[in-house]
């Protein structure tokens, strides 16, 4: 698992590791069973609190994400990846929706808008 943290983020770090992790198991880096590395072992390794990986752990675990067994490991839940594919479409529907609104602003028809995607596409 590579986490990579950004002081210039708006983000705070926390959210980057739940954020990267999630991004991981969408594109299969990570998969169902998979373990995690333990809060200090990643803490250390990222060279950060371990109260921020301890937030960022129980907000996967809040979200159905991970699943802590105790004597055992923090682990990636069977569930994740369809979770995670609602999550993305709904925010990449909110994006949309956000372009229209920009567009019909400055008076764009469908098709402007469209052929501008397809520019920026390219």
């Amino acid at each position: 698992m590579k986490i990579l943290l950004y002081k210039e983020d708006k983000d705070p770090f926390y959210l980057q590791i739940v954020k990267q992790i999630k991004t991981q198991i969408l594109n299969h880096s990570l998969s169902a069973g998979d373990c995690l590395p333990s809060m200090r072992m990643l803490a250390s390794d990222l060279r950060i609190s371990v109260i921020t990986t301890k937030r960022a752990y129980e907000e996967l675990e809040k979200e159905g994400f991970i699943v802590t067994v105790l004597g055992k490991g923090t682990f990636i839940t069977d569930k994740t990846v369809n979770v995670i594919s609602d999550e993305h479409q709904r925010e990449f529907n909110k994006a949309v929706d956000e372009l229209l609104l920009h567009g019909k602003a400055l008076q764009y028809s469908i098709d402007d808008i469209v052929v501008k995607i397809k520019e920026r596409g390219k």
